[in-house]
């Protein structure tokens, strides 16, 4: 009687981790998505408009955020960075961000 109890309990309390670390492997496939394949998206993320463009080697992200409601970023900034073999510059201001990934 004991042991169905204890797969139970065991099930409850380790399935949610499995599930988190599941969801978690996933989004890093999706981040390294772009690379491999050619896609145009937009959509909303919340009150921003997100508009994604790649191709092989290259990958721009523009969000635009009307009157700066819901920028996940703060002041108005320029960088530019290596990532490996890739060369990142962003941009951002008030209502806007720009992203462009350029890979050898």
């Amino acid at each position: 009687m004991k042991t169905p109890l204890l797969t139970i309990l065991l099930i409850l309390i380790l399935g949610p981790h499995n599930a988190v670390l599941a969801g978690d492997d996933d989004g890093h496939r999706d981040r390294k998505r772009w690379w491999g394949s050619e896609r145009k998206e937009e959509f909303w993320d919340g009150p921003c408009e997100v508009k994604i463009e790649s191709k092989h080697g290259e990958f721009k992200r523009e969000i635009k955020c009307k009157d700066g409601f819901g920028a996940r970023w703060s002041g108005e900034w320029k960088t530019e960075f290596k990532d490996g073999p890739c060369r990142v510059k962003q941009e951002a201001k008030h209502d806007e961000f720009k992203e462009e990934v350029k890979c050898e």
